[in-house]
């Protein structure tokens, strides 16, 4: 006779429910305060207790209604590639909808903009297209496609991200003007806006950002409330932010759309 293998066990005690949290992160690299709650039979207030201990030693970054695995922003592209690929794809489908044939298109670095090149891709996809890029996967996912013209902004190659950065880099996209730009987000917060962990990535998002008619944002909520050191753009140079996550501030500050 088959036997039924035991259902798993509830966490008794906080210690217990924060290593499992651990785990989470590093398997998932983020959590949500509700799932966990509901997960483990306790209150969000509870979860939010355990969040807030992980935290203060250094294993977690708080986010809004849950936590990020820490330097999670900063992991290399490939094992970014990895995590809430279910949000990245519903994301780039929405940001998909925006383009139309015969335009250009400035397209940032990162999983999330990529993703949005792999829609682009689709049969039915407007062309012809002008996709002016720094990132090497976006210009690999392309570089076949007949009727997407290809501008590559190459310079000097910065390995974890896959983007070519410095002034030659520079100097092609702001010989550039598109009518949208996609950029991929390290980090947004109500206070230090749009900013990013290098401040060569930094720039190209800026030359991305004034040379644009609309301005776009694709992100997952790992990257809300979050700071990183180089500045980049004010909440209110965005004109839309295409996102799974959506709080009070962000929705006040420019146009929002989840998904």
């Amino acid at each position: 006779m088959r036997r039924t293998p035991p259902a798993p066990t509830l966490p008794r005690f906080a210690a217990e429910r924060q290593q499992r949290i651990a785990e989470a992160l590093r398997e998932h690299g983020r959590v949500e305060v509700s799932q966990l709650a509901a997960e483990y039979g306790v209150s969000e207030d509870s979860v939010r207790r355990d969040l807030r201990q992980l935290a203060a030693r250094g294993l977690v970054q708080k986010t809004h209604g849950g936590a990020v695995a820490l330097h999670a922003t900063l992991l290399p592209t490939a094992q970014r590639a990895g995590v809430l690929t279910g949000a990245k794809r519903a994301i780039a489908r929405r940001a998909a909808r925006l383009v139309e044939a015969n335009q250009t298109l400035f397209v940032d670095g990162g999983t999330t903009t990529l993703a949005l090149v792999n829609e682009l891709k689709a049969s039915d996809a407007p062309r012809p297209l002008t996709i002016v890029t720094h990132a090497l996967d976006v210009a690999l996912a392309v570089a076949d496609e007949p009727r997407i013209r290809l501008v590559l902004a190459g310079g000097a190659w910065l390995p974890a991200p896959r983007i070519f950065v410095g002034e030659a880099a520079l100097a092609t996209l702001r010989a550039h003007r598109a009518d949208i730009a996609f950029l991929g987000a390290c980090a947004l917060q109500p206070r230090a806006g749009l900013t990013a962990h290098d401040p060569q990535e930094a720039a190209l998002k800026r030359a991305m950002i004034d040379g644009a008619a609309l301005r776009v944002l694709l992100t997952d909520a790992t990257k809300l409330d979050v700071v990183a050191p180089c500045a980049v753009a004010r909440l209110d140079e965005l004109d839309r932010v295409i996102s799974d996550g959506a709080p009070p501030w962000l929705a006040a500050a420019t146009a929002v759309e989840t998904v």
